[in-house]
Parts: structure tokens; sequence; C-alpha cells
């Protein structure tokens, strides 16, 4: 694997560049589709590689470990040959699972203790467990076991969390050096920093992220709840100090809005269930602004569902039948909808791309803000 960097914006610190993996390249910046359970919810494959242009997708370490279980995985070969998917592919190490289940897991330094959300089995995932499992799943990135911090979270038990996350970093990292891929690809670990919204324990961990020369680096405990305002001056923060010669992977984010922000305070890649949860609730994301489907304002509206969209659904179907769709609860409605919402997603950073390489980054970034945050 190897990352270049391919232009940096001179206003601000958005930068592109190209991932390489075995499984294909990435263009950066980019938003990753969310796969839970080896399924990016209502879309089909061929719809994520020919109408949304997806050039890599997220796996749940927590829920496929669940199901399909990982000796399936295995004897199929993993997860690329398991779902059909030729792309590289990212999973998480289930830590952000873990802190979702609060009320019956168990935190100590070996590990989480947690009981499954589908029939309250008894399970443990150490750092050496979770890198063994994503090794099992086999996908191209994957991620270091750490906590999950809420918000808001008190100074001593983010401290404290932050230097157990640590710990347990270096006891993935070791687990990776003394095993091997199983499929035949490489994989690459990234590291997590956290740290809640504290800066001087951002500024820790970012260093002590940064000093593992790790492939990548991701920047985790965000988008929890936190104002906006926090969200991009931890990004910053962190961005200032991560290596520049290394994709950095804002987790968990975000809005369109949020997108366009941090790409700018020099983040690569995202990652966000956003798009394709509020579609199957009727929220469309459009250049012009944000939909709600279900408002009346739309029911007699038989203009394309976005002139200005790049995938087939946009200009096949109509504002007026989409709203039928989803008020009827009609599953084609949560697909449509997913689609569009998706393919707007990866145009957005596409573009970003573009308007980076060609040097307008930020003035055309001043110029989408009003559009992309206003309700129509």
């Amino acid at each position: 694997m190897d990352f270049k960097l391919s232009a940096t914006d001179s206003k601000t610190k958005a930068r592109s560049g190209v991932l390489n993996t075995d499984h294909g390249e990435i263009k950066t910046p980019i938003f990753m589709p969310v796969g839970t359970a080896g399924s990016v919810k209502a879309v089909h494959h061929r719809e994520l590689v020919d109408d949304i242009t997806a050039q890599i997708i997220l796996g749940n370490t927590y829920h496929l470990f669940l199901r399909p279980g990982i000796e399936t995985l295995e004897e199929v070969g993993g997860l690329h040959k398991f779902i059909n998917w030729q792309k590289p592919m990212l999973t998480d190490s289930g830590g952000y699972q873990v802190y979702s289940l609060s009320g019956t897991r168990k935190i100590t330094e070996e590990g989480v203790k947690f009981a499954s959300h589908i029939d309250g089995s008894k399970h443990v995932f150490s750092p050496e467990r979770a890198i063994d499992i994503q090794r099992s799943i086999g996908a191209d990135i994957i991620m270091a076991f750490d906590e999950c911090t809420p918000y808001p979270c008190e100074y001593e038990y983010a401290k404290n969390s932050m230097h157990m996350t640590h710990r347990w970093l270096d006891r993935c990292i070791e687990q990776m050096n003394s095993t091997e891929p199983k499929y035949g690809h490489n994989q690459a670990l990234f590291p997590i920093v956290q740290g809640s919204v504290y800066k001087d324990l951002r500024k820790q961990s970012a260093e002590y992220i940064a000093n593992k020369n790790a492939f990548g680096n991701a920047i985790g405990g965000l988008s929890v709840g936190e104002p906006h305002e926090e969200l991009y001056a931890m990004t910053e923060l962190v961005c200032d100090i991560l290596p520049t010669d290394k994709p950095r992977y804002l987790m968990g984010v975000g809005t369109p809005a949020n997108l366009l922000e941090c790409i700018a305070l020099g983040v690569d890649m995202f990652d966000c269930v956003l798009p394709t949860r509020n579609a199957r609730n009727g929220q469309l994301f459009t250049s012009e602004g944000i939909i709600n489907i279900k408002n009346k304002k739309w029911e007699k509206d038989f203009s394309p569902i976005d002139e200005n969209g790049t995938t087939y659904v946009d200009q096949y179907y109509s504002k007026a039948y989409l709203r039928h769709l989803v008020t009827s609860r009609e599953m084609l409605g949560a697909q449509i909808s997913s689609i569009h919402n998706l393919g707007f997603y990866l145009w957005l950073v596409g573009e970003a791309r573009n308007q980076i390489e060609a040097g307008t980054f930020s003035e055309w970034k001043d110029k989408m803000m009003p559009n992309i945050t206003r309700k129509l």
C-alpha cells in the first residue's frame, strides 16, 4: 500500500491524494458508504459501482462477528468474496458499537465484555481479538481497538480512557506484527486519536499516534453529540499534528457541510450512516439544499428529484413519485433516496478534489456552503 499527495489548496489545508491498495486505488478526499453487515442498506453493488461510483465501503467488525460469524467468512475466503465486492474495504474494530452498548458491557484493561444485542450471548473483545477478527474478515484497512468516549465526558475519564486506548494500540500493533493476512492481500492498521474535546488530551493522543508511523491515522470520538465548533477545533488541532504524508480518516462524520469544513482542515477520508439513514426517513441532500420529501409541498412536484444529480434515479423519478413511495413506506422509496444521497456525497467529495487540483477549492467551498445547508 502507498499514499501520495496530488495537490494542496493554497488558502486552506485541503489536499487531494491517491491511496493504493491491493484491491484498487482510492482518490481522496473520499466518502466511504457504510455497509454495516456486509450490505450498504437498500443499495445493490451494481449501483454502488456504476451510479454512485463508490471506491471503498465499510464493514462492521462487531456485527459481522455476530452474523454471519467468523467461521463462515473464513470458509468462503473473507468478506470480499462473501459479498462479491472487488474494490477496497475498511472495517472498524467494534469499539464504537461497544460504546453504544453502554448498558450491557464492561470495560477493563484486558478488553470489553459485552452481551450480544441479538440473543444476549456473552462475548469479549480484546485488542488482540479485534485484530484477529479483522484478519478473518479480510478488509484492506483495519482499525485499532479503542474506547469511544461519550459527550459530554469528564476530563479524568477522557484522560484515563485515552491512555488505555494507547495501551490497547500497542497490543494491536504487536498482534498485527505477529500475524499474517489470510487471503493473499495486504492489510493496513490505522490507529485512532482520542481525547474527547480537551485540547491537551487531543494533542497528546495525536502525538502518540503520529509516532507509531502507521500507514494511516484516524480521528475518533467525535460526532457523538458535541457542537460543530468543537468538532472542527479538535479536527484542526489533530490534523496539524498528524503526518502530512499519511491519510487522515475522520470517523463517523457527517453532514455535507461537515465534510467540506473538515476537508478544508486536512481530512482525507470520511464515513457516516447519515446519508442512508436519513434517506430512509425521507431527507434528501442536494446541491441546492436539503429536502424533506414527506412535506406536502412536493406532492404534485413532477420535476426530477435533483436536476443536477449524478445518478440515474435523479433524472428518472420525480419528487412527487418519491414522496408517494416514502409516505407509503414502499421499499423502493428507501432505495431511490439512498442511491440519491450516496451519489450526492460521492459527487461532493469528488468535486472538492477537482477544485483542490484546480486551485479553486476555497472559493468553491464558500459558494457551496449556503446551498448545502439551507432547507428547501
